[in-house]
């Protein structure tokens, strides 16, 4: 930032000098964000909606949160070791063990999130609905829920899903001599699998993340291989190339925002226990959503037991398969390994010359270990680094103790957000993935907003009235960073001060509003935070926009954080680029978790105000011909005006322009009016100005507020001061 001095005046001879600075359109709209998925239409059809748009967020009830708080955790951990002990005849424990079962469903389960938009993950349970129920790494782990079944139903609806499966996949550890570094409790069970359908496969992946040769799929899909967690353990594309598939391994497990010590942590501590099944060639039949009847009832003898298929592979990694130990990593340095066809039709591999380790049959007798294509190239790495780090892990079992909880934790509670969302008695200290901002100071300590108030509209009256949209601008990038599903973004922190966020080229201009009101934020100290003062500020510059007091109000209490890490995963999606579609727009407005409603109010109240600018956007013109004022002139010109394609002459980006007339919009705007449901919204707010503003005002704090965690359901700023 410039100096304190910056004042009133050198800022107004800029923003002269710049013109209208408008709210770009999602990534350079400003309000473009959160969505729905929709199946592809037939080509040629225009696009239209015919689904219901609403948003599919986990909800939460105050009878969940009530039940959630009477949860005895240490009680539900006596059941599950319990449980793990107690084989059961329609689904026979290897080793007369449960444990590696529920490591791998808890694995699988968090497994899915990935960093490009924050889908996937324990959080809302979605293991249990197609695509992931059904997904061919997900093999048989149908039975592993049902066996948590009677716990789930113990505890009733305040152990969800989510829960309960990371928490099984902690005990296991624990009970078998394995780490663990605690367990953040507060998962929302999803009612459908409507949040994981980008996921794939299915049609909405298909249109927006197509991969067309799977097993070679690229971000921001999470895998390589649309069905399973990571990668082809078998190597890429079938092949056991072990050095190709270690590019294969960093590839995938960077798309979960994992370094090379956590990758190989987790590879080779979910490795230490259990095995493989594949027992013959013919595989585990249909899925669940082939034959929801029957799903995987295994084609090779009894299909269970000795007989069990799950990924087509044979054997354990390990001589103990159930006990925590570093030998994984030996057995990968000390022996010469041959790949060869195992007893499943799949390239595995054994020691060479059949002297290596043996381990205990999982019913019966001996069988030598193994190991998967993957794990081979852990000592392939072409960059010398995997290498580096199973010497480490081989020879300092303190070493690989210590990375592998915190990669752990870190993979099932990655989607959970801030640590202030999580509960329970065994939580760690807040960790680097979780981004912690320093501790709000007391209510007595915070600054008068009153008079904060007062001194905003005493700046803003001392520009002109074509400044006021960029103080609202500035508030809008600041919190449209943030995403649902996995709680990242926001303004709280006001990392748009730093890098990456404030060299982001839609936010160009804006270290100067942040100039501006740097002397107000000098004034007021500590009490005063860069967070607060930039959200108050833009609400104060819509009420003075046309915008009702009485429909705005403020939540003061933010801190601010010292950097912009976790920014670098939130650039926005929505370009204004006429490879936007509205499925596109749907999925940036489920982003922001909000409603159709919601999400149309805060287009037409942010392109009410300003214009675009070439030199920003590479766009031109304003949406309306009061560019000072909210009102529902955007939604009158948007379905009345006939509007036609225009090219910018200068940045030759194609955008629309009313027919005679210097009236302009963009791709997004226009595919307001080719949706029948957005259409039906922007026809309301288009006849009634108070429905809209109205609407506007409760989205903009609504989203202002998103990111004020106090637990996993509730918010610090349930009951906001007027403004």
């Amino acid at each position: 930032l410039v100096d304190a001095r910056f004042n009133a005046d050198m800022v107004l001879a800029v923003l002269i000098t710049l013109g209208y600075l408008a709210l770009p359109s999602a990534s350079i709209c400003p309000y473009m964000a959160s969505n729905y998925h929709d199946e592809p239409l037939p080509a040629g059809h225009p696009e239209v909606s015919r689904n219901s748009l609403e948003s599919g967020s986990r909800r939460v009830t105050e009878e969940y949160l009530e039940a959630l708080s009477k949860v005895d955790f240490g009680s539900v951990k006596k059941d599950l070791l319990e449980l793990f002990q107690d084989s059961k005849d329609f689904w026979p424990a290897d080793y007369g063990n449960y444990g590696p079962l529920f490591v791998r469903l808890a694995w699988h389960n968090a497994g899915s999130y990935r960093i490009s938009d924050g889908r996937g993950g324990p959080d809302g349970g979605h293991q249990r609905f197609d695509p992931e129920r059904s997904w061919d790494d997900n093999t048989n782990l149908d039975k592993a829920r049902a066996l948590l079944q009677p716990i789930k139903l113990k505890y009733g609806q305040g152990l969800s899903w989510g829960d309960l499966i990371i928490l099984a996949g902690n005990t296991a550890i624990e009970s078998m001599g394995g780490p663990i570094l605690g367990f953040c409790a507060g998962r929302i069970d999803n009612d459908n699998g409507k949040e994981a359908q980008e996921l794939g496969p299915s049609a909405i992946q298909e249109e927006l993340e197509p991969c067309k040769l799977n097993g070679t799929c690229k971000p921001p899909l999470g895998s390589t291989t649309v069905g399973l967690i990571y990668l082809n353990p078998e190597g890429p594309l079938g092949e056991p190339d072990p050095r190709r598939s270690a590019l294969e391994v960093r590839d995938a497990f960077a798309r979960m925002a994992m370094n090379d010590s956590e990758t190989v942590a987790l590879i080779g501590g979910g490795h230490a226990f259990g095995k493989t099944h594949g027992a013959c060639p013919k595989g585990a039949g249909p899925s669940p959503k082939e034959d929801p009847e029957n799903p995987w009832p295994g084609l090779c003898g009894t299909g269970k037991g000795k007989d069990a298929f799950t990924s087509g592979f044979e054997g354990p990694w390990t001589a103990e398969p159930t006990k925590w130990d570093y030998s994984y990593f030996l057995n990968l340095i000390d022996y010469e390994w041959e790949v060869h066809v195992g007893p499943g039709g799949h390239w595995q591999w054994r020691v060479k010359g059949g002297d290596g380790p043996v381990a205990p049959g999982a019913f019966g007798g001996s069988q030598d270990v193994m190991l998967l294509t993957s794990d081979v190239s852990l000592k392939f790495d072409p960059a010398g680094i995997y290498q580096r780090i199973i010497r480490e892990f081989a020879t300092n079992p303190a070493s690989f103790d210590h990375a592998f909880k915190h990669a752990w934790y870190k993979l099932t509670t990655r989607d959970m957000g801030p640590v202030t969302r999580c509960l329970g008695s065994e939580l760690p200290p807040p960790q680097p993935f979780q981004y912690p901002l320093p501790k709000p100071l007391p209510k007595e300590d915070l600054a008068n907003f009153t008079l904060v108030s007062k001194d905003l509209r005493d700046l803003l009256q001392s520009f002109p009235a074509f400044a006021k949209p960029k103080f609202v601008r500035l508030a809008w990038r600041c919190a449209s960073t943030y995403r649902h599903t996995d709680y990242l973004g926001g303004c709280d922190g006001a990392r748009i001060r730093f890098s990456p966020e404030k060299d982001w080229p839609i936010n160009k201009y804006l270290n100067l509003i942040l100039a501006s009101i740097e002397p107000l934020k000098n004034k007021y100290g500590k009490g005063l935070s860069w967070a607060d003062l930039i959200v108050l500020a833009g609400t104060v510059a819509l009420s003075e926009s046309g915008v009702p007091s009485e429909y705005l109000s403020f939540c003061p209490g933010r801190t601010d954080a010292s950097d912009g890490k976790g920014s670098e995963y939130l650039y926005p999606k929505i370009t204004g680029n006429f490879s936007d579609s509205i499925s596109t727009l749907r999925q940036a407005m489920r982003l922001l978790d909000l409603t159709p409603r919601e999400f149309t109010a805060l287009i037409g109240g942010g392109h009410s105000l300003g214009g675009m600018h070439t030199d920003i956007s590479g766009y031109q013109g304003s949406w309306t011909t009061n560019k000072e004022k909210v009102d529902n002139e955007y939604f009158e010109n948007l379905i009345v005006e006939q509007w036609e394609r225009y090219t910018n002459t200068t940045s030759n980006k194609t955008q629309y322009k009313a027919k005679n007339k210097s009236l302009f919009m963009l791709k997004t705007d226009l595919l307001l009016r080719f949706d029948a449901e957005f259409l039906g919204i922007a026809q309301e707010y288009a006849s009634n100005n108070t429905l809209f503003l109205k609407t506007f005002s409760s989205a903009w704090v609504k989203l202002m507020n998103a990111d004020r965690f106090a637990g996993p359901g509730k918010n610090l700023c349930s009951q906001p001061h007027a403004l």
